[in-house]
Order: structure tokens, then sequence, then C-alpha cells
């Protein structure tokens, strides 16, 4: 690692604790170099409080602009806004403001593979680091998900994947990914950006120096605005890498060369389909010889709460899609999806003002009973004849149970937030798991 970066900083502010804020003080105390390190968090009592060292100063409740305009670098948390206005003085005085990722890209010297979109990212980074350690690679997976991405420098691992968000991204300049993907792009966090060009851009951060860009030739928004080295994986077109039908099997597929069949992948939805093509494409244009991983793309079997299958006797899979707290994630379970019998659909929670109605058309050409739950429950019943009314999930599941026959899917992909009847998304995931363990 260079010190160079480092030549002329000597007071480093880190905005933000929690994970992310403690990984970064940890790693500037483990540089060759001694620097003040100081840490400002809003929060009375921030996390992690208490793992920081006593030549660690920090600053709780408020700003602190005096340290801030008395740093040489600001490490900002992803969470806060380039546009806050304490972050706005400390750019107009001239100091720069990284974030996490970028002290990563300083340090790093192995090959580094990064995911971006608004759905599928966390998927497909677990996905391609689950398929590389069966390909034989030391690999560190995280960033946005598991490892903060400073944690994984410690691991002495061959290769990195990591999840980046598009707030992580804000303050990332120097990362040299040997390939980038942006899997897809719709509207998300717009309490934070000017609107979806504003967002766009911030996602294409991603591209800036990325060998190989890895883009979505059925979703155009996610192609760079300048000329770099684009791959493309479809669904629908005759790309790279793409899909081959031979007779009634479908295949996944790199120029040509089948892969194996569609059906062999554990994880459902069509959406997913898509994913796997992208693990193909970010690892073969990586250099990793993905023939001996094969057997791990096939058996992967999701994160908890997207899209897992929870169950599975009688021929009636139980699918867990907890994390779809949007009509995007909702619609992305829904596409494609080919049952021999009938889904059960259950919908509803906290619907954030968001308009159900673009769920309509899919569940109009899908054999489904939909099951509503929750304070907003009500607004899905205009979406389907087959709507039904229920008060919690265990009510639709006890309704549901004696009912389900064999080819048939019982699946939580509720499109709205949890918070009426559970703490977050990874408790109602839990809650429906239990059940789905208690009746099928």
């Amino acid at each position: 690692m260079t010190m160079e970066r480092w030549k002329n900083v000597e007071k480093v502010v880190v905005v933000g604790l929690g994970i992310t804020g403690l990984s970064v003080v940890k790693h500037l105390q483990s540089l060759p170099k001694t620097l003040q390190i100081r840490v400002i968090d809003t929060r009375e009592c921030p996390p992690g409080r208490e793992e920081l060292t006593e030549d660690v100063a920090l600053h709780s409740g408020s700003w602190n602009l005096n340290w801030l305009l008395d740093a040489d670098l600001v490490v900002a948390n992803p969470g806060i806004a380039l546009a806050t206005p304490e972050i706005q003085q400390v750019l107009q005085a001239g100091i720069p403001v990284v974030g996490d990722i970028e002290l990563f890209a300083w340090q790093v010297d192995k090959p580094v593979i990064a995911i971006t979109g608004s759905n599928g990212k966390s998927t497909v980074t677990d996905w391609t680091g689950c398929v590389a350690k069966a390909s034989g690679l030391k690999v560190g997976v995280g960033g946005n998900i598991g490892l903060p991405a400073l944690d994984l420098l410690q691991l002495d691992a061959d290769l990195y994947v990591l999840e980046l968000s598009s707030f992580q991204l804000e303050t990332t300049s120097s990362l040299k990914p040997t390939a980038a993907a942006f899997l897809n792009l719709s509207e998300d966090h717009m309490d934070r950006y000017d609107g979806m060009s504003d967002y766009r851009q911030a996602k294409l951060r991603i591209f800036h120096h990325a060998k190989t860009c890895v883009v979505n030739a059925d979703d155009k928004q996610t192609y760079p605005d300048d000329d770099c080295n684009v791959v493309e994986f479809s669904l629908a077109e005759q790309t790279r890498y793409h899909l081959v039908t031979e007779g009634d099997v479908e295949y996944v597929a790199i120029a040509g060369r089948k892969l194996c069949p569609t059906q062999a992948l554990s994880l459902v939805g069509r959406h997913n389909v898509a994913n796997a093509l992208v693990v193909l494409a970010l690892l073969n244009e990586s250099g990793v010889d993905i023939t001996s991983g094969l057997d791990a793309l096939k058996s992967y079997n999701g994160l908890t709460h997207r899209c897992q299958v929870v169950a599975d006797n009688h021929g009636v899979k139980w699918v867990n899609d907890s994390k779809a707290t949007n009509v995007a994630s909702t619609l992305a379970a829904l596409a494609g999806l080919e049952l021999a019998g009938k889904l059960y659909l259950l919908v509803g929670g906290v619907g954030k003002g968001a308009d159900f109605s673009e769920l309509k058309p899919v569940l109009s050409a899908l054999n489904v009973q939909l099951c509503c739950f929750g304070e907003d429950g009500d607004e899905f019943m205009p979406l389907h004849p087959s709507a039904k009314s229920f008060t919690s999930m265990k009510e639709i599941i006890e309704w549901l149970a004696p009912q389900v026959e064999s080819g048939d899917m019982v699946l939580l992909s509720p499109a709205c937030a949890s918070f009426d009847q559970f703490n977050n998304f990874m408790a109602r995931g839990d809650a429906f798991t239990e059940l789905a363990k208690i009746y099928s």
C-alpha cells in the first residue's frame, strides 16, 4: 500500500459511528502513520462508542463545525448526504470528504468485483462470492452487506466482492474494479436525490475506473454515458451473457455456450435467472474459471428474506421475500413466475404512500390468490378479484394451509414496510418461515 495519499493528512474527522464508523477508526489506527482521529455523531448515544480507544475524541449529540473545519480529511458515513449543510461547508473550505469505500480503494491490492442497482444487488453479491469460493478462491464479501469493506482487508483474500449503494458511491472516486455491474434502476431514495437522473448518476460512478462494465440490455438506464468496455446480459436479447433454448429446455449461456438449465437453479423468480447471468459475467470477466463453481451456481438458495425457499413439502414451495418492501421488488419476484398450480401471494404492511396499481396487470396474468394484511392491506384489495383481507400473517397461513396442493406456491412478497406488525423485515420473514415450517 502506498502512503502517498496520507502525506499531507494529520487530522481526520470520522462522521458517524456504528459498524462502518468503527471500521474506519480501526483502519486509521492500523496505518503506519500516527493520525489525530476525532469522531462526530449527532446521536446522543451512538452505537459503538464503548469500543473507541482513549486516544480517539468523540463529540456526540450535535455537529462540531470547529473540528470539521480543522480537519485535513473527513470520512463520512454513507447515511450522511453530501448536501448536508455542515458537509457543504467542509467541501467549500477545500477539505476532502470521502467514505469508507474510498479508503478501501486506497489500500486494496487484489482484484475487486463491484455491484450496484436498485434491486437484487445483495443477492448478486452473495451469490458471486459463493461461486467464486467454489471455484477455489479465497473471497471477501461485504460492503453494503455483511462486513464493512475495510474489515475485509484483514482476510488476505484473492478477490473482493462488494455491494455498493448509491450513497457509498457518492464519496468514492478511486475504486478500480476488474468488473462492475449496474443491475437495474427503479425509483428509490427520492428523499435524498433531486430526481431519477441524480440517483442514476450516483450509481454510474461504479463504472468510472472499471476494467469491464456489466450492464443490463433490458434496462438501458444502466449503460454508462461515456465510452468504456461494456458487456451486456439479457433475458430477451442475444447478448454475450444470455439465454439459449434447445427443445423445451432453457439454459444460461456465455456467447452461445450452454452452462446450465435455468430449471436447475435453486432460486425462484425470473429476476434470479438474470442475476445468475450477472454472476457469470462478473466472474468470467474477472478471469475466474467458473466451471468448478457451476454446482454452487445451481445450489445457491438465496440470502435470508430474498426470494428464499424456506419449505418445499408435498410439492408446495413456501418462499420468503420479506425484503420486498417496495413495489419494484414485488414486481421482480412475480416477473416470469411459472407455476403448475396456484400462487398464494401475501401482501401488505406500511405502504409509505406507494402506488400499488402497477401490480394489477401482472396479477391478472397469474393464477393467484391475493392475501392482504397489515396497516395498508386494504389498498391491495382492488388489484385482483381473488383478494381477501386478513388481520395477520398467521391468520392467512392458518386459512390457506389446508387448501394448498402440489404445484402451488406460498409467497410472502409484501411490497410494504413491516413496522406496523414487526420490528423490521427480518422479523417479518422469520415469522413467515416459522409458520411455513409448522404448516407445510
